[in-house]
Protein backbone atom coordinates (compact mmCIF):
# COMPACT_ATOMS: atom_id res chain seq x y z
CA UNK A 1 0.00 0.00 0.00
CA UNK A 2 1.21 3.51 -0.75
CA UNK A 3 2.26 5.67 2.17
CA UNK A 4 0.15 8.69 2.91
CA UNK A 5 2.92 10.82 4.43
CA UNK A 6 6.38 10.90 2.88
CA UNK A 7 9.76 12.46 3.50
CA UNK A 8 9.72 16.10 2.42
CA UNK A 9 5.99 16.66 3.09
CA UNK A 10 4.85 19.60 5.22
CA UNK A 11 2.72 18.46 8.16
CA UNK A 12 0.79 20.08 11.01
CA UNK A 13 0.85 18.55 14.50
CA UNK A 14 -2.74 18.03 15.68
CA UNK A 15 -2.25 16.36 19.11
CA UNK A 16 0.12 16.60 22.04
CA UNK A 17 2.23 19.37 23.53
CA UNK A 18 3.50 20.42 20.10
CA UNK A 19 -0.04 21.01 18.76
CA UNK A 20 -0.26 23.67 16.06
CA UNK A 21 3.37 23.51 14.95
CA UNK A 22 4.20 23.02 11.29
CA UNK A 23 7.31 21.39 9.89
CA UNK A 24 8.89 19.31 7.18
CA UNK A 25 9.13 15.52 7.51
CA UNK A 26 12.81 14.52 7.84
CA UNK A 27 12.43 10.77 8.27
CA UNK A 28 9.62 8.19 8.13
CA UNK A 29 9.92 5.14 10.41
CA UNK A 30 7.43 2.78 8.74
CA UNK A 31 7.90 -0.17 11.12
CA UNK A 32 7.04 1.98 14.15
CA UNK A 33 4.39 4.21 12.47
CA UNK A 34 6.36 7.29 13.48
CA UNK A 35 7.86 10.28 11.71
CA UNK A 36 10.54 12.82 12.57
CA UNK A 37 9.51 16.43 11.90
CA UNK A 38 11.99 19.32 11.68
CA UNK A 39 11.98 21.53 14.83
CA UNK A 40 9.10 19.58 16.43
CA UNK A 41 9.30 17.38 19.56
CA UNK A 42 12.81 18.52 20.49
CA UNK A 43 14.49 16.58 23.30
CA UNK A 44 17.85 17.06 24.98
CA UNK A 45 20.40 14.29 24.51
CA UNK A 46 23.57 14.03 26.59
CA UNK A 47 26.41 12.95 24.32
CA UNK A 48 29.82 11.75 25.40
CA UNK A 49 32.85 13.12 23.60
CA UNK A 50 34.66 10.92 21.10
CA UNK A 51 38.16 12.31 20.52
CA UNK A 52 38.83 13.50 16.95
CA UNK A 53 35.22 12.70 15.97
CA UNK A 54 32.68 14.77 17.90
CA UNK A 55 32.44 17.15 20.80
CA UNK A 56 30.55 16.11 23.91
CA UNK A 57 27.71 18.06 25.46
CA UNK A 58 23.96 18.43 25.51
CA UNK A 59 22.38 18.38 22.06
CA UNK A 60 18.78 19.12 21.08
CA UNK A 61 17.48 16.60 18.57
CA UNK A 62 14.09 15.87 17.03
CA UNK A 63 12.39 12.83 18.52
CA UNK A 64 9.90 10.72 16.51
CA UNK A 65 6.20 11.53 16.80
CA UNK A 66 3.37 9.10 16.04
CA UNK A 67 2.02 9.45 12.51
CA UNK A 68 -1.59 9.58 13.74
CA UNK A 69 -0.87 12.86 15.54
CA UNK A 70 -0.09 14.79 12.35
CA UNK A 71 -1.98 15.79 9.21
CA UNK A 72 -0.61 16.66 5.81
CA UNK A 73 -0.74 20.34 4.87
CA UNK A 74 -2.26 20.43 1.38
CA UNK A 75 -0.01 22.34 -1.04
CA UNK A 76 -3.06 23.60 -2.99
CA UNK A 77 -5.53 24.75 -0.30
CA UNK A 78 -2.98 25.22 2.55
CA UNK A 79 -5.21 23.39 5.07
CA UNK A 80 -4.53 20.28 7.16
CA UNK A 81 -6.23 17.41 5.40
CA UNK A 82 -6.66 13.68 5.25
CA UNK A 83 -4.97 11.98 2.33
CA UNK A 84 -6.51 9.48 -0.04
CA UNK A 85 -5.10 7.26 -2.76
CA UNK A 86 -6.70 7.49 -6.21
CA UNK A 87 -6.04 4.91 -8.95
CA UNK A 88 -6.43 6.15 -12.51
CA UNK A 89 -6.12 4.15 -15.72
CA UNK A 90 -4.68 6.38 -18.47
CA UNK A 91 -4.24 4.45 -21.70
CA UNK A 92 -1.92 1.53 -20.95
CA UNK A 93 -0.58 2.99 -17.71
CA UNK A 94 -1.97 2.56 -14.24
CA UNK A 95 -1.22 5.59 -12.05
CA UNK A 96 -1.73 6.05 -8.31
CA UNK A 97 -2.05 9.57 -6.94
CA UNK A 98 -2.23 10.96 -3.42
CA UNK A 99 -5.05 13.48 -3.20
CA UNK A 100 -6.44 16.02 -0.72
CA UNK A 101 -9.82 14.98 0.65
CA UNK A 102 -10.82 18.63 1.25
CA UNK A 103 -10.21 20.20 -2.16
CA UNK A 104 -10.13 16.90 -4.14
CA UNK A 105 -6.89 17.91 -5.93
CA UNK A 106 -4.03 15.51 -6.71
CA UNK A 107 -0.98 16.10 -4.51
CA UNK A 108 1.56 13.95 -6.33
CA UNK A 109 2.11 10.77 -8.29
CA UNK A 110 2.81 7.80 -6.03
CA UNK A 111 3.32 5.01 -8.55
CA UNK A 112 3.15 4.41 -12.27
CA UNK A 113 2.87 0.96 -13.79
CA UNK A 114 2.83 0.24 -17.51
CA UNK A 115 0.57 -2.65 -18.47
CA UNK A 116 1.69 -4.77 -21.40
CA UNK A 117 -1.00 -6.24 -23.62
CA UNK A 118 -0.42 -9.80 -24.83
Amino acid sequence: MAQKIKKGDTVVVMRGRERGKTGEVIKVLTDENRIVVKNVNLVKKHVKEIPNLREGGIYEIEAPIHISNVMLLCPKCQKPTRVGIRTVMEGDTLRKYRYCKKCDENIDLVREKVRVKR
